[in-house]
């Protein structure tokens, strides 16, 4: 048996190793026939939202809050300041479930940092508010949240800024109907299986 034989895969030297299989097909994507550097840029985003979710969650243990009560909270105190706040606007404006933010914002009205109220204009409705209590709380935090986002997000300047909230508003329905393909592929391929 040849030298060359006994070499696992891992030693096998990297001109003879078969390319990596492609995760993107579009030319846009692609580098030389590569998608190294869209791996990179997915890799990057994923490091980014780990890093984006870990400051969330501290800053809402700062105040006492789960993360996601924290995004309730906050979204409601900034919200109200156009509107009055309702349940699915709330769901919608943070891309949850209705239901989710039902039993979170009730778990917020008991430690008294929100009000639920019947919507004068559809009984069906009900509308949240921040209580003076939740206003203290977001106050005696902002001074370390200022902190944290201005080094969170220098890498942006003024323009760069606008580009990246519009390419995000992009990325988030591409990611929506990318979900539901997932889903449809996945849910065939068990129906095959």
């Amino acid at each position: 048996m040849s030298a060359r034989a006994d070499l696992s895969e891992a030693q096998t030297p990297r001109r003879s190793r078969k390319p990596a299989v492609l995760t993107v097909s579009r030319a846009e994507l692609l580098d030389g026939g590569s998608d190294a550097e869209f791996r990179k840029l997915v890799h990057g985003l994923l490091a980014f939202a780990t890093r984006l979710e870990s400051v969330r969650a501290g800053l809402a243990r700062l105040v006492g809050l789960s993360p996601s009560q924290y995004t309730i909270l906050i979204s409601v105190a900034h919200l109200e300041e156009d509107r009055d706040v309702c349940v699915n606007m709330l769901a919608d404006h943070l891309q949850l479930s209705g239901a989710f933010i039902t039993i979170e914002s009730g778990k917020l009205v008991k430690q008294g940092l929100l009000t639920k109220t019947p919507d004068p204009s559809d009984r069906r409705r009900v509308s949240l508010r921040s209580t003076a209590k939740a206003r203290r709380l977001l106050e005696s935090l902002a001074p370390t949240q200022v902190a944290v986002n201005d080094v969170l997000f220098e890498f942006l300047d003024k323009a760069l800024f606008r580009h990246f909230l519009g390419t995000l508003n992009r990325m988030g329905s591409c990611a929506e109907r990318a979900l539901l393909l997932l889903n449809y592929l996945s849910d065939s391929q068990d129906r095959m299986s």
